[in-house]
């Protein structure tokens, strides 16, 4: 029975890495592995120009902003890491501290690029990116928070929640489909749009979830960054120019949560129709479109 169990779980991984390898092969980047502050950290990077870095959300990698990597590379230099315990970079030893991966960004930043790069932060990457911003925005050029945690606490439509419950007790094609129908305004069309690259990311994203190395650095993310409210006083501290990019239907972290914090903080909100939390990933040309608006005017009157 055990050798049988180890030649299933072999199997498993073996269909992983090819997964993670035809999806990359799919992006003109190259990944590299740093040591980043003591975590081992994959690395895409490519293109020429300002850097700009991408932070993916909860349970993602690198590779899940490929449907907008493409347009980045025309006029930028793209940093696209694996979070700490997701993808292929290793898990944090030990407690995961708020200091440690604010430090793990730094010394990303540092490593990657020449000059203070743009981040762009999606749900859990922008809660890691704002909190980051409030204590060190001098190392950064402009924020871009994607329908970001922490601006709020983490309570998302009660259908939402339950998706995700289920898929956290049991990572499955159909928990995983069923959790994706809620992150998507319409999941069918993002499927037809990836093509087989849905089927890729389906099975790297369950190899990745079912890897018990990962859940402890995963958790602790989500508990130190994703769950809570960022604290106002902190969020005020914030100098860098910053702008909000949301999808109109997001069910984890609703529109009116992006408006309060455009209002008072005074950061344009520029509204991606047709989307849920994932624009990026679901309308990749009007995700660059509202990217290029906040990025080129970061201080216009907030847009909804």
């Amino acid at each position: 029975m055990d050798r049988i169990r180890t030649r299933a779980t072999d199997e498993t991984t073996v269909a992983a890495a090819d997964a993670r390898r035809r999806l990359l092969a799919t992006l003109p980047l190259t990944e590299r592995r740093h040591s980043l502050d003591g975590v081992s950290t994959a690395v895409l990077e490519g293109g020429d120009g300002p850097p700009i870095v991408l932070l993916h959300g909860p349970g993602g990698y690198a590779a899940h902003w490929l449907r907008v990597i493409p347009g980045l590379l025309r006029h930028r230099r793209v940093i696209a890491p694996d979070l700490p315990g997701h993808g292929a970079s290793a898990a944090i030893d030990g407690p995961v501290e708020v200091d440690l991966v604010l430090d793990w960004l730094d010394a990303l930043i540092d490593r990657t690029c020449p000059t203070p790069p743009t981040v762009v932060g999606h749900v859990l990457g922008g809660a890691i990116a704002a909190r980051f911003a409030a204590v060190a925005g001098e190392r950064l050029d402009r924020l871009v928070l994607v329908d970001a945690l922490g601006l709020a606490p983490f309570r998302p439509a009660p259908e939402f929640g339950r998706a995700l419950g289920e898929f956290a007790a049991g990572p499955t094609e159909e928990t995983h489909d069923r959790l994706w129908r809620r992150c998507a305004f319409d999941l069918d069309a993002l499927r037809r749009g990836l093509g087989e690259r849905w089927d890729w990311m389906r099975a790297y994203d369950l190899d990745r979830a079912r890897t018990p190395e990962l859940g402890a650095t995963q958790q602790g993310l989500m508990e130190r960054f994703g769950l809570p409210a960022i604290p106002s006083e902190d969020l005020e501290r914030i100098s860098v120019p910053t702008a909000l990019i949301w999808g109109r239907h997001d069910l984890a972290t609703p529109l009116e949560v992006a408006r309060v914090a455009a209002e008072r903080y005074g950061w344009p909100l520029h509204v991606v129709e047709d989307a849920a939390d994932d624009p990026g990933m679901e309308r990749p040309d009007a995700f660059l479109a509202a990217l290029r608006a906040a990025l080129d005017d970061p201080g216009a009157s907030p847009r909804t």
